[in-house]
């Protein structure tokens, strides 16, 4: 425990000279921001602000400038008012997730220093600006060997995959895990997981006018077998014994498509829901409910991220996933980066029924950022 710490700690450490050498400056900055006063159509609520912002910082601030910020569906949900988490106050910043770096540092900050990468320390951070004033416990500073995109996208899709694989069952190597929408950004990472972790995945997409080229990708990132909804329900795959039952299931899609998901899966097998984009209800299978012990789970990444804020197994995980990136072991889901100028076609894009580009919508607040 106390190596883990002081290894952790070592690279938060910042000295004091630097830190009273970074602090207010008396200045300001140009911060363009996308915030909404009200729920309602993310189309008609949400606005783009510019607003001058003092970097007159008090002594436990940072100055944050926003690299690059993903637009997830729980941010849609959020303006829309049918997400679980409600903003504090109106009106508020748009996006949970995102990576930034350090422009300036207040008198007492400790850990963080000019130039460090940082990422939200919980959500509602209010990602969706490209500056930001918040007290130096509100961000987590990682490492800037990590991709920039993995980066920005690493604390909400890739954490929910770490966790599901790791808090519900205890795979072996060679187990099967089974997951409908397996392209996903959830599903990508769960994929490449289990490709690192030695487990075996089948993946079930629906079919769709592109689905060689989808299957091909998904290959590429390790998934063992893909499967459309359609041939799920026929598959021979665990009842031939090719592959044995899965003993762990995740769930994004409900309806029938978790149904199928659960009828694969071994006696006393489990599974885990953590979506609902069909938005229809979840069916179990009662006859594999009674006879065959099956176990139903719900995760909500929020919820464990809260209740484990500085939890030794948070700090774990993100080192883990820091390691995964810039190792090159995983990688960030399709995405398109987009100018916070063009926001409106981003926003469209990541609502139900927009992300037919198949590519996640990643926000940017400079033309010439490299990456």
């Amino acid at each position: 425990m106390a190596t883990f710490v002081a290894r952790v700690f070592q690279n938060w450490r910042v000295s004091a000279s630097q830190a009273a050498f970074n602090q207010a400056r008396n200045a300001s900055v140009l911060c363009k921001r996308l915030e909404f006063k009200e729920y309602g159509d993310p189309m008609e609520v949400i606005s783009k602000v510019e607003e001058e912002i003092s970097d007159d910082l008090q002594p436990n601030e940072v100055l944050v400038k926003m690299l690059a910020a993903p637009l997830n569906p729980a941010d849609i949900n959020t303006v829309q008012g049918k997400y679980a988490v409600k903003p504090d106050s109106f009106p508020a910043v748009l996006g949970n997730e995102g990576v930034g770096e350090v422009l300036a540092c207040g008198s007492k900050v400790k850990h963080t220093g000019v130039g460090d990468w940082v990422i939200p320390f919980l959500n509602q951070f209010g990602t969706c600006r490209s500056h930001a004033i918040a007290p130096e416990d509100d961000v987590v500073k990682i490492r800037k060997t990590v991709p920039l995109v993995e980066a920005a996208t690493m604390s909400v899709n890739p954490c929910t995959a770490f966790r599901m694989l790791n808090d519900f069952v205890t795979l072996d190597d060679n187990d099967v895990v089974i997951q409908n929408g397996a392209n996903s950004a959830v599903g990508q990472a769960v994929i490449q997981m289990c490709r690192v972790y030695g487990y075996r995945s089948v993946n079930i997409v629906r079919s769709r006018d592109d689905l060689d080229e989808l299957k091909e990708y998904l290959t590429g990132l390790g998934a063992n077998v893909i499967l459309t909804e359609e041939e799920l329900r026929t598959t021979q795959l665990f009842k031939s014994g090719e592959l044995p039952r899965p003993r762990l299931g995740l769930n994004c899609v409900g309806g029938a498509s978790a149904t199928e998901v659960a009828r694969q899966l071994a006696p006393s097998g489990t599974l885990v829901t953590y979506g609902a984009m069909s938005r229809a209800p979840l069916t179990v299978p009662t006859a594999q409910l009674i006879f065959s012990d099956l176990r139903i789970r719900g995760f909500w990444m929020t919820h464990w991220t809260r209740t484990h804020s500085v939890s030794r197994a948070r700090w774990e995980m993100l080192d883990e996933m820091q390691t995964l990136c810039d190792q090159g072991y995983f990688k960030a889901p399709r995405h398109e980066l987009v100018h916070i100028d063009d926001w409106r076609e981003a926003v469209r894009r990541t609502m139900p029924g927009g992300g037919r580009v198949g590519a996640k919508q990643i926000l940017i607040f400079d033309r010439d950022l490299k990456v």
